[in-house]
Formats: C-alpha cells, sequence, structure tokens
C-alpha cells in the first residue's frame, strides 16, 4: 500500500512538473502571448495538488506508524536478549542447571501422574550407603527401585550456539560431546543399583531437560546413545521421559493387578480347604445324627414293643382276675409329686 501511495506522488509530480515546462514562455521583442491556462486545467491542476497534500500526509502519518512499530519491535528484543542472557548466565552454574532440570523433571512427574513419597523420592541416600544420593528414586514393582540423575553439563552446547566463527562451533561442539561421555561413565561408575541394598533395575536414568539438546546429540554423534546403553545409562528427554514414565505406571498397575490375583486365588485355595474339611466335619456330624435317630427309632419301635408284651399280658391276667385298679394310688402319687415339687 505504501508502494502504491508512493509511485502516485511521483507521478503526480511528474505531471506537474511537466505541465510548467510545457507552459508558452514570453520572447524579448515578441508579442506577450497570453499564460493563462484553461479553467479545466486549472481545476484538474487544484485537484492534484489536494490529492497530492493528502498523500503526503497519509504517507507522513503511515511512516510514523511504522517507526513506533519498529520502535516497540526494537524494546521487544533488547528485552528478550536481556531474558535470554540471564537465562544462559544462569544455566553457567552447576547448582542452577540442577535446579532447573529438577524442574522440569517435577513437571514431567506431575504430568505423568506420579506422586512424590508415593510413587517415587527426591535426594534420599540409596539404602545401605548414606554417601549416595541420587536426584530422583522410583519405587518399582515387586519391591525394586529405579533411579535417576537430572544434572547435566550444558556449558559447551551454549558457548556453540554462541560462536561466531564455524571452528569456535566445531570446537565447543566436541568439548561438549565429551562432557556428555564423560558424564554418562561418572554415572556408571557411581553404580547406584549395587550400592542399594534393596533389588534395582541395572539401568540408571540421565535427564536432559531440553529436547534440542537431545537432537542436538542425535545429529551429530548418535552412536553416542548406544554408549551409553552399553554402560546401563539411559539418556531420556522430558518427552521420553514422560513415555518411560508411563510404561513404569503401567508395569505397577499389571503388578498390582497381578499380586492382588495372587492374593485371591491364595484365599480361594484357603477356602477350598476348609471347604473341604467343613464337608467332612458335616458328614460326620450326619452319621452321629443317623445312629442317633436309629437309636431312637430302635427304641421308640421294637424295643417299645419287646416292653410292651409283658405288660400286655400282665394286663389280661389282671382283667381275667377281675382285680380292680386302685385309682387312689395315682392321686397320691400325683399329690406326692406335686408337694415335693413344692418342698
Amino acid at each position: 500500500m505504501e508502494i502504491l501511495l508512493v509511485v502516485l506522488l511521483v507521478a503526480a509530480v511528474a505531471a506537474l512538473v511537466w505541465v510548467l515546462a510545457t507552459r508558452p514562455r514570453a520572447v524579448p521583442g515578441a508579442e506577450a502571448v497570453p499564460t493563462a491556462l484553461p479553467p479545466a486545467t486549472e481545476a484538474e491542476l487544484r485537484r492534484l495538488h489536494e490529492a497530492v497534500q493528502r498523500l503526503g500526509q497519509y504517507t507522513a502519518q503511515q511512516f510514523g506508524e511504522i517507526d513506533r512499530s519498529m520502535r516497540t519491535q526494537a524494546e521487544v528484543t533488547h528485552a528478550l536478549y536481556g531474558t535470554t542472557n540471564s537465562l544462559r548466565e544462569a544455566l553457567a552454574h552447576t547448582n542452577a542447571r540442577g535446579q532447573w532440570g529438577e524442574r522440569m523433571a517435577d513437571d514431567v512427574l506431575r504430568l505423568a501422574g506420579l506422586l512424590p513419597n508415593v510413587n517415587y523420592q527426591k535426594h534420599t541416600a540409596v539404602s545401605g550407603d548414606g554417601r549416595v544420593i541420587p536426584d530422583f528414586t522410583f519405587f518399582m514393582p515387586d519391591q525394586h527401585v529405579m533411579f535417576m540423575d537430572v544434572k547435566f553439563p550444558i556449558d559447551s552446547y551454549l558457548a556453540s550456539l554462541q560462536a561466531t566463527t564455524e571452528a569456535e562451533r566445531t570446537a565447543h561442539r566436541e568439548a561438549f560431546l565429551r562432557a556428555v561421555r564423560g558424564h554418562v561413565k561418572e554415572l556408571a561408575r557411581r553404580d547406584y543399583a549395587q550400592v542399594d541394598a534393596r533389588p534395582a533395575v541395572d539401568n540408571v536414568l540421565m535427564f536432559v531437560p531440553n529436547e534440542s539438546i537431545v537432537g542436538f546429540i542425535h545429529e551429530h554423534a548418535p552412536q553416542l546413545v548406544d554408549e551409553a546403553m552399553r554402560e546401563r545409562v539411559v539418556l531420556c528427554s522430558p518427552l521420553t521421559l514422560f513415555a518411560f514414565l508411563g510404561v513404569i505406571r503401567q508395569a505397577f498397575d499389571n503388578f498390582r493387578l497381578e499380586q492382588t490375583s495372587r492374593e485371591m486365588l491364595a484365599l480361594l485355595g484357603q477356602f477350598a480347604a476348609q471347604w473341604s474339611k467343613y464337608q467332612g466335619q458335616v458328614e460326620k456330624v450326619k452319621k452321629q445324627l443317623d445312629t442317633l435317630v436309629n437309636g431312637v427309632d430302635e427304641l421308640a419301635g421294637p424295643r417299645r414293643r419287646q416292653l410292651e408284651r409283658p405288660l400286655q399280658r400282665l394286663e389280661a391276667l389282671r382283667q381275667e382276675r377281675h382285680i380292680k385298679v386302685d385309682t387312689a394310688l395315682d392321686t397320691g402319687l400325683d399329690t406326692g409329686s406335686e408337694a415335693g415339687l413344692l418342698a
């Protein structure tokens, strides 16, 4: 838009110059020639002059807004540059780098749904040796643990980004890769898994708090990852750590489910054993009850009939001899019994 306005302004000025240059000029000794322009031409020139003035005002306004926008952009760039320098100076210190990596790891763990002192611990000495303190200790299934270190050397990496020549950039890159290899060997020498008295995963996680740094390593030294794996050190960025922790959590949940299933099967086994004993006891009691019922049936059946036969013969003899039954005896017995009960 601004280019079109400038072109129009130039065209208008060129037209005005052409009109002025083609006006008749007075020649000495000649008759005076009228210099007045036709009314239509004057009106057109006035409109052109007004348009040029408006165009100049609009262009000045646009250039003013562009100037203000460029000033604002310069201020934002300066502030960003200051923030970048502050961040670079902060990351130049080992403690600051450790805090930065720890904060990044905390964010990833929170997103993964892991809870401190439940799924992991921070800055806790390994069991059995208080001298070795990993940054993170993860609780794994079957009473196992896994360790992670969040400190990472990035001095040479930052220096390579600030290098102005290819030679300096190459030198800092090589120094950075040597520092990473040295850190890998240092973690391997610590050997958290062997020092800790608990059963532990042999591999230790080395947290790299930036995806760009991991990409830089894969680009310039892809074999370094394999070298670290041979040392039982696993390089993980925030994204890969999230994936690792997701797998760990899934494994933990599966282990808990398996453990619960085992406990349920054990309880079912105990129930089956007790149920067998219960059935045996029921059968035993049933046999005893059957024996008791048979005994009662024997008393109420054949035994009773055998006892009633002599009584029937005695009753027949009494009736043959016309011997009366003394009912007072029964009354006396009943009275005596009642008296005895009352006493």
